[in-house]
């Protein structure tokens, strides 16, 4: 077993000794149990298609360690490092996504993907986390100096960033993206008035997205549908949680899973139905509720506005993701098109959650920021 002297003054035994081990535990926990999935979910999917059995899990388990060691590496950095980290990666992002409009790779009617160096890529997927710290450290320049127009910018970024995902166009990314700003906002001081008022104009834009879009007016039709009605996939996960009861039918028993198209992404938490049942599902959301709750718990300890508002925002961030992924299997909303964060099959999403959580690790570490939480201005 690796133990490291308190008295020690090495990188590696600072980290160990300040870094919650508690989220570190349950992150490495969730991500173990991701691969574990894929190895049932993709194979049928693979072999759909007409590539080898193993394409999707070779490709997914070359993705974790390189997600995992981001993760790790930025679990050790300062209060700075993480700022700049987050507005470098920000820019990058919006750089990238501005370029996806044009020259991006259309599939199901969105271009939200491009290739680079072999791989595709979606950008907005990294827009969750780094946006995230980012409007934290607005509003806390806002508290912090009189004279800086934090709210203003976070506001004018904000509207950038939902205008650039409506183009893709990408809805389930910018009702997360905007759920989580509005969640900022209001632990920032926000009036009563203006969540008033941001909460009618939600509606607004729910409302219109539905007659502007045409793949949300079809997925909250189907939502709305009779049960004969229903979506061809969302009928699949449904039996899929039927047949798989309390414990479910076993590992690589699974029948369901092989008549459901994106069985490895989307629709994971049904094929985790089907084979382990009840029981696993509920393990896998009392991880991520124990996730954000203890993430929650911890920021809320210190008195500093940016570590409150980044850490809150990120660990909503990741919660709000899972709900909507498990919650649109059960037909519980109209489908989102989201991955289930560290689960799902994805290089893209796997290593935007694994940048989150890893700047949520270094935000959370205790009694190692006094020196820099001036440098957070």
């Amino acid at each position: 077993m690796v133990s490291f002297s308190r008295n020690s003054r090495s990188i590696i035994a600072n980290w160990w000794w300040t870094v919650d081990k508690t989220l570190l535990t349950l992150l490495t926990l969730l991500l173990a149990i991701g691969i574990f999935l894929n190895f049932s979910a993709s194979p049928s999917v693979a072999n759909r298609i007409g590539v080898g059995s193993f394409h999707f899990i070779k490709r997914q388990l070359f993705f974790v360690p390189i997600a995992y060691g981001i993760m790790l590496f930025l679990s050790m950095q300062s209060l700075k490092t993480i700022r700049r980290t987050a507005i470098v990666g920000y820019a990058l992002t919006l750089m990238l996504m501005a370029v996806t409009l044009f020259w991006g790779e259309e599939t199901k009617g969105a271009s939200r993907w491009i290739t680079l160096f072999g791989f595709s890529l979606q950008p907005s997927e990294f827009v969750k986390p780094t946006f995230a710290v980012v409007a934290a450290w607005l509003f806390d320049g806002q508290k912090k100096y009189r004279d800086f127009p934090g709210n203003l910018l976070s506001m004018s970024l904000y509207f950038l960033t939902a205008v650039l995902l409506l183009l893709q166009p990408d809805l389930g990314m910018t009702i997360v993206v905007t759920a989580i700003w509005c969640f900022q906002f209001f632990l920032a001081g926000l009036s009563l008035w203006l969540v008033g008022i941001l909460g009618a104009l939600g509606l607004v834009g729910a409302v219109a997205a539905y007659f502007i879009f045409p793949h949300v007016h079809v997925r909250v039709d189907q939502f709305l549908a009779s049960e004969s009605n229903l979506g061809y996939q969302i009928k699949k996960s449904l039996e899929a949680f039927q047949s798989g009861g309390f414990f479910g039918r076993g590992p690589g028993e699974g029948v369901v899973k092989m008549n459901i198209p994106d069985a490895h992404t989307d629709f994971i938490f049904a094929v985790a139905a089907e084979e382990y049942g009840m029981f696993l599902c509920l393990v896998i959301v009392g991880i991520y509720a124990a996730i954000v709750v203890r993430a929650m718990i911890v920021s809320a300890k210190d008195n500093n506005l940016f570590i409150i508002l980044s850490a809150s925002a990120l660990a909503a961030s990741f919660g709000l993701q899972g709900i909507i992924n498990m919650a649109s299997s059960l037909h519980m909303m109209p489908t989102k098109g989201m991955t289930l964060p560290f689960i799902s099959y994805g290089g893209s999403s796997l290593l935007a959650t694994a940048l989150g959580v890893g700047m949520l690790l270094a935000i959370t570490r205790k009694n190692v920021h006094a020196e820099d939480k001036d440098e957070t201005d």
